[in-house]
């Protein structure tokens, strides 16, 4: 069983940023890709971002040149970093884990609102 605590969320300005962290309680961590991904009601939840095991990233359209994924193999956590953030922006952002095929491990999701 994996389990994550995001953190990081808030409510920050158009323009602003923020940093997410998620922490993963497990010894397998460097074997899993992770990802972001948001939700606001009535829509699906979204990936916006990916790094595989080896330390590859992969955004998706919205988030490209904006945000940042990485991770701390040593510490089991993964990080992205949103900068320029739009009201567009404001969601559920939850991190995932998968092995193969679709995530299989979900966090609980931190709050982020961008709004004036």
């Amino acid at each position: 069983q994996v389990q994550f605590v995001e953190s990081g969320g808030g409510l920050v300005q158009p323009g602003g940023s923020l940093r997410l962290s998620c922490a993963a309680s497990t010894s397998m961590f460097n074997i899993y890709a992770m990802g972001w991904s948001r939700q606001t009601p009535g829509k699906q939840r979204e990936l916006v971002a990916e790094i595989t095991s080896a330390g590859t990233p992969y955004y998706a359209d919205s988030a490209k040149g904006r945000f940042t994924i990485s991770r701390a193999n040593g510490a089991d956590m993964v990080f992205i970093q949103m900068n320029n953030l739009k009201v567009d922006d404001t969601a559920v952002y939850f991190c995932s884990a998968r092995e193969k095929g679709s995530f299989d491990y979900w966090g609980h999701g931190t709050q982020v609102t961008v709004s004036s």
